[in-house]
């Protein structure tokens, strides 16, 4: 990637998936950017997208080296993310993403993070760190899964796993 592809001034949709970019650029000419796909690349973290933090509403970068959600905090219109298949460890790195007011949308599967959960677990954690989502890993949100998830924070899971209790009885169920 290089500082040519600011010439775009009118493009979109920019498609540099499967180039083995290691690096992102600046991309402060391109003012109508849309949608930026920059999956099955070398890239190790996000970044320098400030410029395009005011348009950019989907950002594809599904299997890539990344390990941190660092460099999304401009993206204000963002509603959706790939990012599958990447190096996300830490669920406090999901959480980040709750700080994007448009974020509909996420596809987070092939990451660590989910490593010794269903399907099931992982869709409720995603969604209890992101209660206004309404898509993850290419299904909706249910609204039993939506009533699940909020259940399980506002019975104060602070140890990060998911947790269900008796109903009236208060005591943890296994």
């Amino acid at each position: 990637m290089d500082a040519s592809l600011n010439a775009l001034g009118n493009c979109e949709c920019l498609s540099l998936s499967t180039n083995q970019i290691d690096r992102m650029v600046p991309l402060a000419g391109m003012k109508r950017l849309r949608i930026l796909s920059l999956g099955r690349n070398q890239l190790k973290k996000v970044e320098k997208l400030e410029d395009v933090g005011e348009t950019l509403e989907e950002l594809w970068l599904s299997y890539n080296l990344i390990s941190s959600l660092d460099g999304l905090a401009s993206m204000n219109r963002l509603t959706t993310l790939f990012i599958s298949n990447n190096q996300i460890k830490a669920w406090s790195e999901i959480d980040k993403l709750a700080a994007l007011p448009n974020l509909r949308d996420v596809l987070l599967v092939g990451n660590p993070i989910y490593d010794g959960l269903s399907k099931e677990e992982a869709r409720l954690e995603v969604l209890r760190r992101l209660p206004s989502i309404k898509k993850i890993d290419g299904d909706l949100v249910t609204p039993s899964e939506k009533e699940k998830a909020l259940g399980a924070s506002a019975a104060g899971d602070v140890g990060g796993g998911l947790r269900t209790t008796t109903a009236g009885s208060g005591m943890p169920t296994e």
